[in-house]
């Protein structure tokens, strides 16, 4: 039935607030929707630039050797490219739904972010070296399989239909997976001395975690 609406299915709840409430209901929704687009868009762009200019180039790539106008600099040039970017992936998934644009977000960050988070904060035997490499296995791998499927193999680039080599339209429970069992096995292997200061202070981590106790001071930056 979507396909009978103008606009497409992403505008169901818009045609819903004009046939519930009239014009007055359907402008509402409308001026709702925007903001909270814009809202994202701008929170996303933000968030971007500054993980760029803060966290990968002044502290990884420059050591924290970078002046804050250099900082500045390198966060204007990101929330360019970021613009971008977005505005080609929105060109080529115009035509997909927004809800299921929500569900691969969530994938990606479910195999990526949530394996990292949870093991480094409720397993004693986690280390960095399990947390990157499988944090960079969930991410990987749930981008390809993503890739792979109906929905962008065949929806997005235009291949013939039935010719996506991953059968299903969501990785989350493949790729999640593999970053959980990959987070266990690297740390479990590393016996590095890195790794041994890490366990040793894992019970320290889990006060703070847990009770506040021994974080109560500002942090310098």
């Amino acid at each position: 039935m979507a396909k009978g609406l103008k606009g497409g299915g992403n505008m169901a709840a818009v045609h819903l607030a004009n046939a519930v409430g009239g014009n007055v209901f359907l402008g509402f929704i409308s001026a709702v929707a925007f903001a909270t687009i814009l809202a994202v868009v701008a929170g996303l762009t933000l968030s971007g630039a500054s993980a760029v200019s803060h966290d990968l180039y002044a502290s990884v790539w420059r050591h924290g050797n970078v002046d804050s106008a250099t900082e500045l600099r390198v966060s204007k040039i990101t929330t360019v490219c970021l613009g971008i970017v977005a505005v080609v992936l929105g060109i080529a998934f115009e035509k997909q739904n927004v809800a299921y644009m929500v569900m691969l977000a969530f994938t990606i960050a479910c195999s990526g972010n949530f394996p990292v988070l949870f093991m480094s904060v409720l397993w004693k035997n986690c280390t960095t070296r399990g947390a990157v490499v499988g944090g960079y296995v969930g991410l990987i791998l749930a981008t390809v399989l993503t890739i792979g499927s109906d929905s962008v193999w065949v929806a997005v680039i235009g291949n013939p239909k039935g010719s996506a080599w991953f059968p299903y339209n969501s990785a989350a429970i493949f790729s999640m997976t593999a970053a959980f069992f990959t987070i266990w096995l690297v740390s479990k292997l590393d016996n590095s001395e890195q790794a041994k200061k890490e366990r040793a202070l894992y019970p320290d981590q889990q006060t703070r975690s847990e009770t506040g106790v021994g974080s109560a001071a500002a942090s310098g930056h």
